[in-house]
């Protein structure tokens, strides 16, 4: 059975042929089936995986590994979190993932592009979404890491895999990269939340900022309402949010937006 390391990491863990989304199909069932926190659901062929901003996300059967992870963020009191609290998770699955594809590439520069890609040397290996159940009782978050892609079925130019940066990628590999990635985040979240989902006193905000590739950065952020905002990243705030100080100096913090890093 593949994914053994994962599977004992994992609440649950459902390993699937095919999926049109693991995102989607895991929010369908999670409430219905009543699963537990940190179930898992993945596939090597994701046919219409889902980026932020409605993007496709599509990779050849077998060359990625998507999975999604469901959260059920609970605080010491066991009450959950407030909403604004949940901006750390999909950086702390960045910081996660980033970890854990460092260890699978040694050597390398490995970081997260605020708020959800995950970079080696400045390109693309993966990207993270994480949505809210429709019923609030929990987060999805989504990954899609490249693993055995060629150069060849690179989406894009500033895309890479594993198996492109010269990793020999077998599915002792992908397990390997997999349960690093759930077991960082499983216990990274804990400790956000053991401190009061406090960014600052878990030393999260720490550890986010000194693998966020986007802080110091010249960067132009396509906004929701379409308008541009260029200026410069200069810090992660309470909320997870990018600190951006435009020309003037005059900060802003910016809670979702496309962003472009400016060569």
């Amino acid at each position: 059975m593949s994914f053994d390391r994962s599977r004992s990491i994992a609440g649950a863990l459902y390993e699937v042929a095919s999926s049109s989304s693991t995102n989607t199909e895991l929010s369908a069932r999670a409430d219905r089936e009543g699963m537990h926190d940190m179930t898992v659901m993945l596939t090597r062929y994701q046919s219409a995986g889902r980026g932020r901003l409605g993007r496709a996300w599509n990779a050849p059967p077998g060359a990625a590994v998507a999975a999604s992870v469901l959260l059920r963020p609970r605080l010491p009191d066991g009450s959950a979190p407030a909403p604004d609290r949940l901006g750390w998770v999909p950086l702390i699955a960045g910081v996660s993932m980033a970890a854990a594809i460092r260890a699978a590439l040694p050597g390398r520069s490995v970081g997260f592009k605020w708020p959800n890609d995950v970079l080696v040397e400045g390109r693309k290996i993966c990207g993270i979404l994480a949505e809210l159940l429709p019923t609030g009782t929990g987060v999805v978050v989504g990954s899609g890491f490249n693993t055995r892609m060629t150069a060849e079925e690179l989406p894009v130019p500033t895309a890479t895999s594993l198996a492109v940066e010269g990793a020999l990628v077998d599915d002792a590999l992908e397990d390997a990269v997999l349960a690093a990635y759930l077991e960082g985040l499983r216990d990274r979240l804990a400790r956000y939340l053991a401190a009061g989902a406090d960014a600052e006193a878990s030393g999260i905000r720490a550890e986010a900022r000194g693998v966020c590739l986007t802080l110091g950065r010249i960067v132009r952020i396509e906004l929701p309402d379409g308008v541009d905002l260029d200026g410069t990243a200069i810090d992660l705030d309470d909320d997870g949010r990018l600190v951006v100080a435009d020309r003037d100096g005059v900060r802003r913090s910016v809670a979702a937006g496309d962003v472009t890093h400016v060569r």
